[in-house]
């Protein structure tokens, strides 16, 4: 299980997070869910050892995580899928995958990971000596999930990932983080489609300003109130 205890985040004088915590247990979809600033992105951040200015427990399966380096992150076994895809546009679909299993061990990892990406993407094989800016935005997603499954994380955490893509784009993404949690993988979700991101999860939590104000199974969120007026246009 993924264990958030009394997590803050400060940047400069700003306090992003408040104390929060939260669990993600193993095998399940977690979402956050809020408004633009209520702290999604620096949650996963400071998870994923990009945010230094953090106190309070991280741990992953019993083990801290919290005052490590990214790569040592992702050792433990978890994986970011960032905000707004950050493929790198002048290097090929598969050297951007290749990029993403730079902790393989060997060469076989690598190309297991590869196959992986290709298996759940076909049109990344039919793209794989396509330079990355040139793919659609819903390509250039599937390429940013499949570099960041190269490691084969046990967890994985996707930052907004319908982010500008088209409605029946934004549908597929979310079959496909369905399937990843299907085949195995624990996924921690943040997501400004509450209703597509409510839908899919076994568990969720509303942030507000840093604060934790609401939590629950998914589907009763759904039907909160609270979250239907703020989240769901009721």
């Amino acid at each position: 299980m993924l264990k958030v205890e009394n997590l803050s985040v400060n940047y400069g004088g700003i306090q992003a997070l408040r104390g929060i915590s939260l669990d993600v247990p193993v095998g399940r979809i977690v979402t956050l869910i809020g408004a633009n600033g209520a702290g999604k992105s620096s949650t996963l951040r400071a998870i994923a050892g990009l945010v230094r200015n953090k106190s309070g427990s991280v741990t992953w399966k019993e083990k801290h995580l919290l005052g490590l380096n990214p790569e040592h992150v992702l050792e433990r076994g978890i994986a970011l899928c960032p905000e707004g895809r950050r493929i790198f546009p002048h290097l090929t679909v598969l050297e951007n995958l290749k990029l993403g299993g730079y902790s393989c061990k060997n060469r076989e990892e690598e190309d297991a990971g590869i196959e992986r990406a290709f298996s759940l993407f076909p049109r990344l094989r039919e793209r794989s000596w396509q330079k990355g800016g040139t793919l659609s935005g819903g390509e250039q997603q599937m390429l940013a999930v499949g570099r960041a499954l190269m490691s084969d994380p046990e967890l994985i955490m996707f930052d907004e990932p319908s982010m500008g893509l088209a409605p029946i784009l934004v549908e597929e993404v979310f079959d496909i983080i369905e399937r990843i949690n299907k085949e195995g993988k624990t996924v921690l979700l943040v997501e400004q489609n509450a209703f597509a991101a409510l839908k899919i999860a076994d568990y969720a939590y509303v942030l507000e300003v840093g604060e934790i104000t609401l939590q629950g199974p998914g589907e009763e969120l759904l039907r909160d109130p609270r979250v239907v007026s703020a989240y769901l246009g009721g």
